[in-house]
């Protein structure tokens, strides 16, 4: 009997000696926890250094003025006040070789005026971008919207509901290259009602 006591108590004894052990083992790594959390930006700041620029392993040339040439028509001549105004933007090779071109929404760039002033651009908020292979010869269209908001004096991309509206006038569109702003579109005069 009193080697079942013994036994009881001894077993007892082990249960409370491994939840005091596991108790400790868990307050350290608590510890652990909360040091590393208030310590966060110090332990992860090699992640927010800026990513370089990669390098350029093809042979391939960028296009330039000698390569392309822009197109922009719209469909219509005319929108309503807060409406919207659909373009088509082409870009065409007319080079020899091939070369390489960026056909995104922030490389090829819708800029809408009114006499001197810069009303629109399609650059102010970031696009992927689209690479694109061009051999003589070829054509790449795509379709712009202008929902007749002015952003030219934004600095930063914001949602488009807060822009403002236009006013009823004469506007005009051209395309152009950012990386190469020689690269120009003939001008599309249309009107705002």
């Amino acid at each position: 009997m009193y080697r079942r006591r013994r036994i009881v108590v001894g077993v007892i004894l082990l249960l409370i000696l491994a939840l005091i052990g596991f108790c400790i083992y868990s307050l350290g790594r608590g510890v652990s926890a909360i040091n590393t959390a208030i310590h966060h930006d110090e332990v992860y700041a090699i992640s927010r250094e800026s990513v370089p620029t990669p390098k350029k392993t093809s042979s391939v040339k960028d296009c330039s003025t000698k390569n392309l040439s822009l197109q922009l028509s719209s469909k219509s001549q005319s929108m309503p006040v807060g409406g919207t105004m659909e373009f088509t933007a082409t870009l065409v090779h007319e080079g020899t070789g091939s070369c390489l071109v960026d056909g995104s929404d922030s490389s090829r760039i819708l800029t809408i005026t009114s006499g001197n002033e810069t009303i629109y651009r399609s650059d102010v908020c970031p696009a992927d971008s689209r690479l694109l292979l061009m051999a003589k010869g070829d054509k790449d269209s795509q379709q712009m919207k202008w929902n007749g908001n002015a952003n030219a004096t934004l600095t930063e991309c914001t949602d488009q509901s807060d822009w403002p509206t236009v006013n009823a006038g004469t506007y005009v569109a051209q395309l152009s290259l950012k990386d190469d702003p020689k690269v120009k579109s003939e001008k599309v005069v249309f009107t705002v009602q």
